[in-house]
């Protein structure tokens, strides 16, 4: 057994599949009419998928009591400072916003292990120095 894909619900799917192709530089995979649309990674074959709910509900973050809280995020791998630096440039430039509340950075080093932006429907996602 193997993850194929992630599915995000969000109010409009090409719009946030757009936003996603642009950060990612991916390719649309498939279209299903305006309720559900697929990009894939060139890479390694995962897909997102971003699901039409017309009840979606943007996460608030960080978390507050007794509000719609995130219930994944993606973190997506970057190798040094220069390059978190550049793609949070080209995820603002995409449409992204640098979440208000960050928890990555190291105050001795004056550096950041990872940044949390937020994408055009709410969901946050981070840019990750992992090593």
């Amino acid at each position: 057994m193997e993850l194929d894909g992630v599915v995000i619900d969000c109010i409009d799917p090409i719009a946030l599949a757009d936003f996603y192709c642009r950060l990612l530089n991916w390719k649309r995979w498939e279209q299903k009419g305006d309720e559900v649309s697929v990009i894939q990674s060139p890479k390694t074959g995962i897909k997102l998928l971003f699901q039409k709910n017309e009840y979606y509900v943007p996460p608030v973050w960080p978390e507050e009591a007794h509000t719609q809280g995130q219930q994944e995020h993606l973190d997506f791998i970057v190798q040094d400072q220069t390059e978190l630096k550049e793609a949070v440039s080209h995820a603002v430039r995409c449409g992204a916003r640098i979440a208000d509340a960050q928890y990555g950075h190291n105050e001795e080093k004056n550096t950041d292990k990872w940044i949390t932006l937020i994408d055009p429907e709410g969901h946050p996602f981070c840019f990750v120095i992992w090593w």
